[in-house]
């Protein structure tokens, strides 16, 4: 049965824990190094920020230290939390401010015994991230997702409670490759010493599952796990809160049952067109997609493809923009009631698009051309993973090379501790791109995030 563990603040903040939350929370009462790891959404964080803050309510150090990949995210996920944040259990008593150039919650109030404690907010994902805090002083260290962080700033940040009164650090994160150096050099290397009694503290390690929060409601719980197909490295990592690590085809359901995804009909009800285009380079090709957004973003149609012969360095440019113009050309007169509404190209050639864009206008097409929205490569690739498991996402039978990359497409299996997809010419890279370029926009009104699966690049 749920409790609330009883604490002054938690009467301000609808805290509501299963008996695996609660005992860990517990544990990190006496425990140095505390570890949670799991599923989005499984609460990992919230048991952190609340240990977190019961622990600095009774800490003599002054300056604390809040981190993830970036400083805003730091504020986001441990400062406001979704209103169960440091800055919520500490409402009334604190204020954000700056302190010695950092950005900083602080603290003063009945809580803290009316004495002043400064916690830094900073970013670590960066070879010099360190830096922001290097020469102070820290107590206790709060981090998420410290998968994400450079080692440089785990490092760095250790030194600096080094003459701590009462060291503690709480880390959350998603699961990674099992061979990720967080694993080995870290939380898998204290939990063996732990059991060989080498360590001269207390260590406390809880994984978390999505079903672990019982806060999530059946309706929310089934809408989150809709996006996953079981068997990918996202569902075991995401829903399952198990290590993955990455290995065979990444759109395995597209290509076991691709009779479920290609139609030999042009859908109808598309309130808009766009077009991908990735630019070949060191031998691929320059390929051109077009994609259809059925009805208020239910689903994603697509409607044609095109290589253009010859890799960049072979063809003239001229030859692209001609080709480019023919294939807007084609889409208008296949569907000459649905307006193109944009052009995505790879932002990696800017002085190629503002070319295309001139040319375009002097041929009489007015249609904006513009930089990719490119994102998180597995931010895109997830999306249109989550698509496919809600049967959002459908291909024309004529599209042969986009149904020939979605079947190809693998994970690099030379890549132990972060999940990349294959790009050594091998596959057809090129027309992934074109593809996810063409609809990454819109990923948000899809009702779809670029940032699941989007934790390890």
């Amino acid at each position: 049965m749920a409790k609330k563990p009883k604490t002054r603040a938690v009467k301000k903040i609808p805290y509501n824990f299963a008996e695996k939350h609660l005992e860990y929370i517990r544990r990190c009462d006496g425990s140095m190094i505390n570890v949670a790891e799991g599923a989005v959404r499984s609460g990992k964080t919230v048991d952190n920020v609340l240990a977190f803050c019961l622990a600095l309510e009774k800490t003599e150090d002054k300056i604390h230290l809040a981190t993830a990949s970036t400083a805003p995210t730091a504020k986001a996920i441990i400062g406001d939390c979704n209103g169960f944040g440091v800055e919520h259990y500490f409402r009334g008593q604190c204020r954000w401010g700056k302190f010695k150039g950092n950005e900083a919650l602080i603290i003063c109030g009945k809580s803290t015994g009316n004495k002043q404690r400064i916690i830094l907010f900073v970013g670590g994902a960066k070879i010099n991230s360190y830096a922001k805090f290097r020469g102070f002083s820290i107590g206790m260290w709060i981090a998420t997702e410290i998968n994400l962080h450079h080692d440089n700033t785990i490092k760095e940040a250790f030194n600096r409670q080094l003459a701590a009164r009462n060291r503690k650090v709480f880390w959350d994160l998603n699961p990674s490759p099992p061979e990720h150096q967080i694993y080995t050099e870290y939380i898998d290397k204290y939990a063996e010493q732990a059991e060989r009694g080498e360590l001269a503290f207390k260590y406390n390690y809880e994984s978390f599952n999505i079903f672990d929060n019982i806060n999530i409601s059946e309706e929310s719980l089934q809408a989150t796990i809709s996006q996953y197909q079981q068997g990918t490295v996202w569902y075991e990592r995401d829903i399952l809160g198990r290590r993955k690590s990455a290995e065979g085809l990444i759109f395995r359901q597209f290509a076991d049952k691709r009779s479920d995804y290609i139609v030999a009909d042009y859908p109808k009800s598309m309130q808009m067109i766009n077009i991908g285009v990735d630019f070949g380079g060191n031998g691929s090709k320059t390929v051109f997609v077009a994609t259809g957004i059925i009805g208020r973003f239910e689903r994603l149609a697509v409607l044609a493809d095109h290589k253009v012969d010859g890799a960049k360095g072979e063809i003239s440019v001229e030859k692209i923009y001609q080709e480019l113009a023919e294939f807007v050309k084609y889409i208008r007169s296949m569907f000459q009631s649905v307006p193109i509404r944009a052009i995505y190209c790879d932002c990696a050639e800017t002085v190629i698009i503002s070319s295309i864009a001139l040319y375009l206008r002097k041929n009489g097409i007015k249609i904006p051309v513009s930089e990719s929205r490119k994102g998180i490569i597995n931010g895109r690739i997830f999306a249109l993973s989550a698509l496919m498991s809600q049967r959002r996402f459908i291909v024309h039978k004529d599209c042969e090379n986009v149904i020939n990359s979605l079947c190809s497409q693998v994970w690099d299996v030379k890549e132990t501790t972060k999940f990349v997809r294959l790009d050594d010419g091998t596959k057809d890279i090129d027309t992934a791109d074109a593809l996810e370029y063409s609809f990454a926009p819109y990923i948000e009104r899809f009702g779809l995030s670029m940032k699941g699966g989007a934790e390890v690049e």
